[in-house]
């Protein structure tokens, strides 16, 4: 099922369950270039704060915007979060300046933690009809590097200063995950899980094991002949049955790294898309065994590993082509 756009009378709770797979961006809106995290002094100091009196000090929680988290991991201690900023008619803002606090077990707030943007915006050439033909394809994505002091619950506020809004803006983030939640989950460090993933030799036809149209080019090799042996990419997603409208444009961001990488040990690298669903029937509960050996709530997600067989990244959801171009250099050098 390929999930749409809800109506603007979807309260806050509800557009949370409805995005904790992926991101929306739904409408128009001028597209922004990658843009680095803003200095966080341009934000209130977190420091001996609760998320509420920051809130106040930008004028209270807002009712114009919804911040939507990529996905539903958190890991205790240091972790990428990615999120979308939309308006309350749901269309995407993608020139705001946002940073979040996190505050768990009733503490004070920790932040701010400033967030980068990232485009997923490809050249024609690596992008589908489905993807650009798409109203609800992800255009951007905000990129904090947050920290989490325990496992369990966590609050978090967002503080978004934005030229479409006209203003800044408090607004808190809806979660569906606690932290530590999804420990099965693979991270940095880990060991990447020993899988099998079928390859253009395995079957009849590439649509077997690629809903993409075209295929992509990530099928050519068998994760298991990789890992430990050369750098990896693994990529966990099904671009024609996307429960997160992520999973089309970050196979087309993946297709144009892939084509263009020319760093240190580029021909050295392995590249894997790998499908979710079974025959590619999106049913319940209709996993592949290889989703299923990574404990995947969501998707897309992607690995790039290195030479030794660890886990050099792991993203939940969607990331650009900054990002990608960074985590396949770490690995080939």
């Amino acid at each position: 099922m390929i999930r749409r756009c809800p109506s603007r009378n979807r309260s806050t709770a509800a557009l949370a369950g409805l995005f904790a797979l992926g991101l929306v961006a739904c409408g128009g809106g001028e597209l922004s270039p990658d843009r680095p995290a803003p200095d966080p002094s341009s934000f209130p100091s977190g420091a001996g704060r609760t998320l509420d009196q920051i809130a106040a000090e930008v004028g209270g929680p807002s009712d114009e915007l919804v911040v939507l988290p990529a996905g539903r991991v958190i890991n205790r201690g240091v972790d990428r979060f990615g999120f979308a900023v939309v308006s309350v008619e749901n269309v995407p803002i993608t020139d705001a300046s946002v940073a979040i606090y996190v505050s768990s077990g009733g503490r004070n707030a920790l932040g701010p933690f400033p967030a980068a943007v990232e485009t997923l915006d490809t050249k024609p050439a690596y992008s589908t009809e489905l993807t650009s033909s798409d109203p609800d394809a992800v255009e951007v994505v905000y990129v904090a590097s947050i920290k989490a002091r325990s496992r369990g619950p966590l609050e978090m506020l967002a503080v978004v200063t934005s030229k479409t809004l006209d203003g800044t803006f408090a607004a808190r983030v809806p979660l569906d995950g606690e932290v530590g939640e999804f420990a099965a989950v693979p991270t940095v460090g880990d060991r990447a899980p020993l899988i099998h993933t079928p390859t253009v030799d395995d079957v009849a036809d590439l649509s077997e094991i690629d809903t993409r149209t075209p295929p992509s080019t990530m099928h050519d090799e068998d994760f298991a002949d990789l890992v430990g042996e050369r750098p990896v990419v693994l990529l966990f997603a099904t671009p024609g049955l996307c429960q997160s409208r992520v999973c089309g444009p970050v196979v087309d961001v993946a297709e144009q790294v892939k084509a263009e990488f020319d760093g240190p040990g580029a021909d050295d690298v392995g590249w894997i898309q790998m499908e979710i669903y079974k025959n590619n029937n999106p049913a319940p509960g209709n996993l592949r065994e290889q989703v299923r050996a990574y404990h995947l709530p969501s998707e897309p997600w992607l690995f790039v590993i290195d030479r030794n067989g660890r886990i050099d990244t792991a993203i939940e959801g969607a990331f650009g082509i900054t990002e990608l171009e960074q985590a396949v250099a770490a690995v080939a050098r």
